[in-house]
């Protein structure tokens, strides 16, 4: 088996083909197709080459690995695996993922991808399941029969058995292992067969061997909502949850020449935007009531939506995060006017603008001038790392909370 490559790259990164390197042209092809039937979202096409955006994560195309990592530090030699840490924590914390070798501090096991986390989680799982033994479930089944069972199905009776009229075409019930909840676990393992490191392809072979007598079915999104998890099947949730994500994150060869293509990609802002909110609920005081993504009709059809809401006894807060580098009293006229917007329709006196931190310093409250109704903005800058590792989510969580409500409490 041909040794598989991996490229590693930081946010908004460029990254040129070369056919004498680990990236060529057939890569950048089944890339460009693939951005191309998800509007261009995922980064932009360059001369002979890609520039990356605020999306990270892992893209599997055949042999070769593209992991695009997050990037708050003004370094041009930053700590790959520092920053790779910092995305397994994040997507960790906001439950993307659940492994508990990921801590909030270190790795205790080394991934060359976070693609790999996934492999090994959902083998793990599948595994644990085969141990436990398989589940038997009532299916629906057709097929014809020498003697009538079940309901006969006339329509397909007539085209199979005009000839042999001694069969039966019927559905009837049959009680077995080959349903819908295996079949997708099959297919998951399968999809796992074209990309999985060598270390990790015993392992795969010895399940795959306890799944050959089911049946290999074509899995759309629409048989995932078809399986219903109930106290019989419950401990097949987590290994069904990974397998829909490499499933439906997974794009056969014939959309992209020859080249198969896995993709696991998440939106920086989103994320950092989710990661503050679960710290802030996990880590926040009693008195302290936190909501995320209030939504409200602002004109007409469209609504406004600030990520997070704090309220305490007395007071509002709001919280809007922002996963790029700006200086310490430099926001956007844009970024201003919608903080503006949600303190007035919230009844919030102060609001927060949450950025992570190169070297920056906080601001102090500004004053909105309009009508002096006392609204006030700041500007807010917290370092998720202590330079070597992840910070304690803790000590994020009381840093956010200190900008804001502690702070407000001493003005």
């Amino acid at each position: 088996m041909n040794k598989k490559k991996f490229i590693q790259v930081f946010e908004y990164q460029k990254l040129r083909y070369d056919d004498s390197g680990n990236f060529r042209k057939h890569h950048f092809d089944a890339m460009v197709k693939f951005n191309e039937l998800h509007q261009n979202k995922y980064f932009t096409v360059i001369h002979n080459g890609i520039r990356f955006g605020s999306y990270v994560g892992v893209i599997q195309i055949g042999g070769l690995t593209i992991e695009i990592l997050p990037k708050a530090d003004n370094k041009e030699d930053a700590d790959k695996n520092l920053w790779q840490n910092v995305l397994l924590n994040m997507l960790k914390v906001c439950k993307h993922i659940q492994v508990e070798s990921v801590s909030e501090t270190h790795l205790t096991k080394r991934y060359q991808s976070i693609l790999d986390v996934y492999f090994e989680l959902y083998l793990t799982e599948v595994e644990r399941l085969v141990k436990k033994g398989l589940v038997k479930k009532y299916r629906k089944n057709q097929s014809n029969k020498n003697a009538l069972k079940g309901k006969l199905l006339f329509a397909q009776n007539i085209q199979q058995n005009l000839v042999h009229k001694e069969h039966f075409f019927c559905e009837h019930m049959v009680y077995d292992r080959n349903h819908l909840l295996h079949q997708i676990l099959l297919k998951g393992l399968l999809v796992l067969k074209t990309f999985i490191s060598d270390s990790l392809q015993d392992r795969l072979n010895r399940v795959l061997f306890e799944f050959q007598e089911f049946e290999n079915i074509k899995i759309q999104k629409q048989h995932f909502d078809r399986v219903i998890i109930d106290r019989k099947t419950h401990d097949y949730q987590k290994a069904f949850d990974i397998a829909k994500i490499i499933i439906l994150n997974y794009s056969p060869s014939l959309k992209y020449g020859n080249e198969n293509l896995l993709t696991l990609l998440f939106d920086m802002n989103t994320l950092w935007e989710e990661y503050i909110f679960r710290i802030l609920q996990k880590h926040k005081k009693d008195e302290i009531e936190i909501s995320f993504q209030n939504s409200d009709r602002f004109w007409e059809n469209k609504r406004i939506r600030p990520d997070i809401i704090l309220k305490t006894a007395h007071e509002t807060f709001v919280i809007d995060t922002k996963w790029k580098i700006i200086g310490s009293n430099n926001p956007s006229d844009e970024d201003l006017k919608q903080m503006f917007v949600y303190n007035l329709h919230w009844k919030a006196e102060k609001s927060l603008l949450l950025y992570p931190k190169t070297n920056q310093t906080d601001s102090d409250f500004g004053n909105f001038h309009f009508d002096n109704l006392g609204k006030k903005c700041k500007l807010g800058f917290i370092d998720i790392t202590d330079k070597t590792s992840i910070k304690n989510g803790k000590i994020v969580a009381n840093e956010v909370l200190d900008k804001l409500i502690y702070e407000s409490q001493i003005d």
